[in-house]
């Protein structure tokens, strides 16, 4: 019987993982963790890291709850350092280049030698032997056929408003870690933004290499498979309408005013006639107003709105770490409730750690 766990003590609290990241999937990665307890090190090198360099909210939007201790890993004197570092954690997650991450020393076979109970995540473009071709959010959705499926058909390929890849192979990166440490054996991990994507993609992928099927795009966002389910404009804004089943059909269209079509394979069959009636009925009121009449139904629907105006109307999802207010972890946990500390100054914690010997976690 696993006993309760005590009250708002942190899952992960116990688990030190050092980071080398840089930018945005690495760092994001870590702070999910950081949020749940973990103690994480950041080691940037003598300068900063990189994304220092792009404003103080974007660095502490991604590097709150973490310490940071400045690292030469270049040096002899830095690989020692490190290799201290290793004897006395449980993880080791990097972002860069393969050459770059075994130049520096940064996989499980280099690292062994001071724990080989040391979990090694490495996050890269196409894999640790997929070569050093230059792999950015953007590149990725464009080369896995996300950007190819997303915008108007008559307008150009889109890609998202923000760096999914980036974010996707992060939480897959924490997934990992994680797995390995409770595996209760060290290694390698090897995650890639190519391979996170293509996964994401699923129900896509399949039905390409099971039936030849290339997504469609249709206009306002249109779902390949279910009828209505897209952007609408009403009288003022638009409305993003998802009905999947044929009780949200009948729910909404009462409220519509509108009559047939019961089945999905009918509104499926006779898209362009359901969007039609649709577009007309939902023309009368606001994407507010029908947010605000379909929602006590049941029926998905949201009007579509600005950051801002998201932000605004979900305050619970913003915390404040430090001088910064920000989103706080998505990961809810009965009983544990998350601190949230500014993200550190550059080598803010090097006297702390050279003071506290910590052993790794399963030899305590």
């Amino acid at each position: 019987m696993i006993a309760p766990p005590l009250a708002n003590q942190a899952p992960l609290v116990g688990i030190r993982i050092l980071e080398v990241g840089v930018m945005l999937a690495g760092p994001y990665a870590t702070m999910l963790l950081a949020d749940l307890g973990a103690e994480v090190i950041k080691i940037e090198p003598p300068e900063g890291e990189i994304s220092r360099q792009l404003g103080d909210t974007y660095f502490a939007s991604l590097n709150r709850n973490k310490q940071s201790v400045s690292i030469d890993l270049k040096s002899e004197r830095g690989r020692r350092r490190l290799g201290e570092l290793v004897a006395k954690s449980d993880a080791l997650l990097v972002n860069m280049k393969p050459s770059t991450i075994r130049r520096l020393g940064l996989t499980y076979e280099a690292l062994r030698v001071f724990n080989d109970r040391i979990v090694c995540v490495a996050m890269t473009g196409f894999g640790l032997d997929g070569g050093d071709d230059p792999a950015f959010d953007y590149v990725i959705q464009a080369a896995t056929g996300v950007a190819a499926m997303t915008g108007d058909p008559m307008g150009p390929p889109t890609l998202p408003g923000y760096t999914a890849a980036d974010n996707s192979t992060g939480l897959a990166a924490a997934l990992g870690l994680l797995a390995q440490i409770v595996s209760g054996r060290g290694g390698q991990v090897d995650l890639s933004l190519r391979d996170v994507v293509f996964s994401q993609l699923n129900y896509r992928a399949a039905a390409f290499l099971n039936g030849g099927v290339e997504p469609k795009r249709y206009p306002m966002g249109a779902h390949s498979y279910y009828v209505p389910a897209q952007l609408f404009a009403t009288s003022s804004g638009y409305l993003a309408l998802f009905i999947t089943h044929d009780a949200f059909w009948a729910a909404f269209a009462a409220e519509a005013g509108i009559e047939g079509f019961p089945t999905m394979a009918e509104r499926a069959a006779r898209r362009d006639e359901v969007l039609e009636l649709v577009s007309n009925a939902l023309a009368t009121d606001t994407a507010i107003g029908w947010e605000e009449r379909l929602r006590p139904l049941g029926i998905p629907a949201a009007a579509v709105r600005t950051l801002g105006e998201a932000l605004t109307a979900n305050p619970e999802v913003v915390i404040t770490a430090g001088e910064f207010e920000q989103v706080g972890t998505p990961i809810r946990i009965v009983g544990y409730e998350p601190g949230y500390r500014p993200a550190p100054r550059l080598d803010e914690h090097a006297d702390d750690l050279d003071e506290c010997v910590r052993p790794p976690r399963e030899a305590q």
